[in-house]
């Protein structure tokens, strides 16, 4: 006993020494990072994500989706960007991101831009930072001051994303749980979350709920079944909204869809199912102010996650390579 006593002590105690390197480098990146080695940078991106958001309003939702799919491997480091190379397998073909994220073509123009601005100055994984933002906000949606400083990643981990990711399948016990893995709190959890109130998702991640689950609206499970065939292998990449209502607005319609029961995902609907999380989705639902300003508070803890500074990592010239 006394030996298992030691290791689950060291085991907390590495826990603790991680979340606080982790905090050191968090506190090291600065919203004013770049404001003398690339005074332009923000604007240039502001401008690029608006021409993107644009041209498919659904744009927006796949620039957040990718500096959350990011940031929760390895942290934030544009590792989410790096193509398979022959040491190592990357992250765009685990199966969360799998035909899944995209986005990648906008990312590469925005850095092209950025690099004829300021080469070799501004990481990745910072582009995917601010675009997100900007993304957010070209869609109605609040802003927040994105801190800079982050460095690139010279590796990726399909492993890691494919354990790492949550899967739109968790219970809610699990959803708190792999964002707590990540110093993120369950009001960052929920928060995060309305994130959804723009984007789709595929017939394959949805599929089990609309046929099979109790807690969701008849009419929408109805209604959706008509978009996502019930048989496995039939129309898996067809789409549909994460949010009815307003699917390219970023709103709160979603905390109402889920207080409606017509949240897409079984990992949506858990937000809203008698447990812990019920009175915060029910406050935003009511409350578009309160969730903006605690979106915009958690996508800067998101941000923090375990970032490369200082002279770790690099800044890449190709966000899809190593330099």
């Amino acid at each position: 006993m006394a030996f298992v006593y030691h290791n689950s002590r060291r085991s907390v105690l590495s826990l603790i020494g991680a979340f606080m390197a982790a905090s050191m480098a968090a506190a090291q990146l600065s919203s004013t990072f770049y404001d003398s080695s690339c005074p332009g940078v923000l604007s240039t991106i502001q401008t690029a994500v608006q021409s993107a958001v644009n041209q498919e309003a659904r744009m927006g939702a796949s620039l957040l989706r990718l500096h959350f799919h990011d940031c929760f491997v390895n942290g934030c480091d544009g590792s989410v960007l790096l193509d398979d190379t022959a040491s190592f397998m990357g992250e765009k073909t685990a199966p969360p991101n799998n035909n899944s994220i995209r986005g990648f073509d906008v990312v590469d123009a925005i850095k092209s831009q950025v690099e004829a601005l300021c080469p070799q100055v501004v990481s990745c994984a910072d582009v995917l930072a601010v675009a997100a933002r900007d993304a957010v906000v070209a869609l109605g949606g609040p802003s927040w001051t994105v801190l800079l400083g982050r460095r690139d990643a010279t590796t990726a981990s399909f492993n890691t994303a494919s354990s790492d990711l949550p899967s739109p399948l968790l219970d809610l016990s699990a959803l708190i749980t792999a964002f707590s893995n990540k110093g993120l709190s369950t009001t960052d959890l929920v928060a995060l979350s309305g994130g959804h109130t723009i984007g789709q998702a595929r017939c394959v991640t949805f599929r089990n709920r609309i046929y099979n689950e109790n807690n969701i609206s008849p009419s929408f499970a109805t209604s959706t079944q008509g978009n996502c065939p019930s048989t496995a292998g039939d129309g898996d990449d067809i789409l549909s909204p994460l949010d009815v209502q307003s699917p390219t607005a970023f709103d709160n319609f979603y905390f109402q869809g889920l207080v409606n029961q017509t949240g897409l995902l079984h990992s949506d609907q858990q937000l809203f199912n008698g447990g812990s999380t019920d009175s915060q989705v029910s406050t935003y639902s009511t409350d578009m102010a309160g969730f903006f300003n605690d979106f915009a508070a958690a996508m800067v803890n998101m941000g923090n996650i375990s970032p490369l500074t200082g002279s770790d990592g690099e800044i890449r010239i190709n966000c899809r390579t190593t330099n």
